[in-house]
């Protein structure tokens, strides 16, 4: 499984969450809302350090990752992070791995 992160991605990242080198960025498996993998479940965001992060990937030292507590929200999928150009929003995607 990979976290791609788009360049537009990593901008918002820099300037709606203030990421500077040395942070990190988890996505997680939230209850509520829908994803294309799952009713029910969507994907969350939050800056905080990892504990047992299964998958992960850096970006002008900031690491995005998964913890693998969430492995099971991704179905062996890669994770791509994108942005919405009119809402100025993240946005998910998920591929087959």
């Amino acid at each position: 499984m990979k976290i791609v992160i788009s360049e537009k991605a990593l901008s918002w990242f820099k300037e709606e969450m203030e990421t500077t080198p040395g942070d990190a960025i988890r996505f997680f498996a939230r209850y509520g809302g829908s994803s294309p993998l799952h009713t029910g479940f969507s994907l969350g965001v939050t800056k905080v350090q990892p504990d047992d992060a299964a998958f992960k990937t850096d970006h002008d030292g900031t690491l995005y990752y998964i913890e693998n507590r969430d492995e099971w929200f991704f179905l062996e999928h890669d994770l791509h992070v994108n942005i919405d150009p009119k809402l100025d929003e993240l946005v998910y995607s998920y591929k087959k791995a």
